[in-house]
């Protein structure tokens, strides 16, 4: 399992058994995909597939998508499922555009775990960088997790989303800067938020370039104005497209307005729902720009302190979305867990791995039980569920920091020698 390049047959199997077990799951059990739909872990009011097919209706009959307040997702979402065949009547063609969307995630996983970046980048090198799974063991970790397999078979959009953010990044790595800018640019499309993955992922594609800028001190600033101009121009691009699509800018307010703002308050795995149903008109204001300036301001702090190792930034800040961002899913939180396996080498200096996937797996049974209590049962409040989900957020939590530990402990142990294998304590 360490080291090694992945095989074509091996890759191509592991790929093959990831789509026959999705296919399986979708034909075999035809009511799992609508029950795991309609669940608040795996949809969310700007990634459920119910909503998509609302607007997908109204799309089809020459009515705003946007009119009832029921669709909040991007606009070119609607002619792409509308060129595949009716789902009422031939499903098995979304099936396979949902299987297809997670293959094309874990190969562009699997490239970045094969580029080692993750051990040795541009600026830093881990003594223990040989300490790693080979890319077809991380994709097979990514594919045949239980939240990416839910998230398949439950239809949520986020998997677009999570397909152009790794594609992003393995552009990056591999030296394709405008490829890396144009999907990220197609992913802040979908969810806006990955936009903030732009800092780390700029010094990314800095360091790895294949002719390494001069040392003038200017370099560096047109370099990151020619990326950002590549996104800027991108998003431009899809704005205009979705304005010719919808014969209006309402699409704005109704995808991106939504996430800024909170409008819809329907239950999910976050910390921003219970918090604004319980909050004073007269303070929502105040408090929506607390919680996202308190999402973007980890961007700045982990890519000064982590400059030599922006994989390390992007992956952390994808932990912190995960928790943080207005309405998550699972399907956040199995990119992240898709992540973390690249960094096998500091493994052993995680502190709490046994808390973390305790507390992980505590959740994931405990909160569809808790909404259930409820919901239909009677026998529970609001309280009971957002308590859970608080505790899922502790997990992700302390997995966050605890990988950030390990990190700045490796890069520690490499600026001191004499302190490798010795106890620390922070005064």
């Amino acid at each position: 399992m360490n080291g090694g390049k992945a095989t074509l047959g091996r890759t191509a199997g592991l790929y093959a058994g990831a789509a026959v077990l999705r296919l399986a799951l979708f034909t075999l059990f035809p009511r799992l995909p609508d029950l795991l739909t309609g669940r608040v872990e795996i949809s969310t009011p700007v990634t459920s597939f119910k909503r998509l097919q609302e607007g997908l209706f109204l799309y089809n009959h020459n009515v705003s998508p946007y009119d009832g307040g029921v669709y909040h997702q991007a606009p070119l979402l609607l002619p792409i499922f509308n060129l595949l065949p009716s789902f009422a009547t031939f499903p098995i063609f979304t099936y396979l555009l949902y299987i297809a969307i997670d293959i094309l995630s874990a190969d562009a996983l699997l490239r970045i775990a094969e580029s080692g970046e993750a051990g040795s980048s541009a600026r830093f090198t881990s003594p223990r960088r040989d300490k790693r799974w080979s890319g077809a063991v991380i994709a097979a970790l990514f594919l045949f997790n239980p939240f990416t397999i839910a998230t398949c078979i439950g239809r949520s959009t986020t998997v677009f989303t999570t397909c152009a953010i790794l594609h992003a990044i393995a552009n990056a790595i591999s030296g394709r800067h405008f490829h890396a800018m144009v999907a990220l640019s197609f992913a802040s499309y979908l969810s806006m938020y990955p936009l903030l993955l732009l800092p780390p992922l700029v010094l990314l594609c800095y360091d790895r370039q294949k002719q390494p800028a001069t040392g003038a001190p200017n370099a560096w600033i047109k370099f990151a104005a020619t990326m950002v101009m590549d996104v800027v121009g991108a998003l431009a691009v899809l704005f205009q497209m979705s304005f010719c699509l919808t014969g209006s800018w309402e699409f704005l307010s109704s995808t991106y307005g939504v996430q800024l703002t909170l409008s819809d308050l329907a239950p999910n795995i976050g910390l921003w729902w219970y918090f604004f149903v319980e909050m004073f008109d007269s303070f929502r204001s105040f408090f929506l720009a607390v919680f996202w300036l308190h999402l973007s301001s980890y961007v700045g702090g982990l890519s000064v302190r982590l400059r030599q190792q922006p994989l390390v930034v992007i992956t952390l800040l994808l932990g912190i979305f995960s928790i943080f961002k207005p309405y998550p899913s699972i399907a956040d939180a199995s990119l992240f867990l898709g992540m973390v396996p690249l960094y096998r080498h500091v493994f052993p200096l995680l502190r709490y791995s046994f808390v973390i996937a305790a507390i992980i797996i505590y959740a994931t049974f405990l909160a569809p039980a808790f909404y259930h209590l409820w919901i239909y049962a009677g026998s529970g409040n609001a309280n009971f569920f957002y308590a859970i989900t608080l505790v899922w957020g502790l997990g992700l939590s302390l997995l966050v920091c605890d990988l950030a530990f390990a990190v700045l402990r490796d890069e520690w142990e490499v600026e001191r020698p004499e302190m490798v294998g010795k106890e620390i304590r922070q005064i």
